[in-house]
């Protein structure tokens, strides 16, 4: 399968609720909103499907914030009905989600658990409910739940996914061995202005749940910081470099490059142009290649009913 997948952690606020108030990034947050549109705009643009893992919560109007025999920990929806309370329109966004479910795009609508719960640490009981309630929140907007996305990675409980009728999710990227000194965010650096390497391009399998892994390649926002910004005004972008690679390498082979990337990456017009080239270089070579544009649903499919596969 010579194909791009592109998957979306939309959380917008509540990926940072349990963070205290002061700790929160309020940029990030303020701008996660307008991120979520530029992303549905640009894909429109180019007309390139992806894969919106979605907090359920966000399918709702209103609640009353007691949220009635969830098992989560104390204080979890705290920031509801606190003495500053998260502005609701980083809670909710059915508008948001109306218009993704309207597009043209054949966008792969799953979930990101129900109030972005980290599964590793999560108990049992706490993964279903999790489970449960995103599907029936997306449910009841008319969505069916395919795909599903852990909280910042953290794979766990896998088991309940599959009770729960998920049957895809984004597993971890697969890092190469290495006897280097530096630390992981060196490395990828390194890997995208040095080295010049593509990302791991990776192979959809199911897994001993009968669900289908499909790993991540690359983040397109899982490198800033000083160095990040001093390369991409002297030799441009890395991460655009890195991701310009792994499709070149994708539709040069049989593989899967899988990149992600949340609405809250995208603050500045600069973060905006990273995705907007990376998505003008997908719609270029899938022109001229026999690359395709997946989903991690209709990749599953293909998993599922090789005979199928592009």
């Amino acid at each position: 399968m010579g194909a791009v997948v592109i998957s979306i952690d939309a959380a917008l606020g509540w990926g940072f609720h349990v963070d205290p108030p002061a700790d929160r990034p309020t940029d990030r947050i303020a701008r996660s909103r307008w991120g979520w549109t530029q992303l549905a705009e640009t894909l429109e643009t180019y007309d390139i499907p992806a894969t919106w893992a979605v907090v359920g919560h966000l399918f709702e109007e209103e609640c009353a914030g007691a949220h009635v025999g969830h098992p989560s920990p104390p204080g979890w929806f705290a920031h509801e009905r606190g003495d500053d309370p998260m502005d609701e329109q980083y809670r909710y966004a059915p508008a948001l989600l109306d218009d993704l479910v309207g597009s043209e795009l054949d966008h792969d609508i799953g979930t990101l658990t129900y109030s972005h719960v980290e599964f590793d640490d999560a108990t049992e009981a706490l993964a279903h409910a999790e489970c449960d309630r995103a599907i029936e929140a997306a449910e009841t907007a008319g969505v069916d739940v395919d795909s599903f996305v852990f909280p910042r990675n953290q794979v766990g409980h896998r088991e309940v996914l599959a009770e729960a009728g998920v049957r895809c999710y984004r597993g971890t990227r697969p890092e190469p061995a290495t006897d280097s000194p530096y630390s992981a965010p060196l490395r990828k650096l390194a890997r995208a202005t040095v080295v010049r390497e593509p990302p791991p391009l990776v192979e959809p399998e199911v897994d001993e749940y009968g669900l289908v892994n499909v790993p991540a390649s690359l983040s397109l926002f899982g490198v800033e910081g000083p160095a990040q910004r001093l390369l991409a005004a002297t030799v441009g972008d890395p991460a655009v470099r890195q991701a310009k690679l792994g499709v070149d390498a994708a539709a040069s082979g049989e593989g899967l490059c899988h990149l992600c990337l949340c609405p809250s990456d995208l603050t500045t017009e600069a973060d905006l142009s990273r995705f907007r080239a990376v998505c003008a270089h997908i719609d270029s070579v899938r022109a001229e290649t026999d690359l395709t544009v997946e989903t991690m649903r209709s990749v599953a499919d293909h998993v599922a009913t090789p005979d199928t596969a592009a």
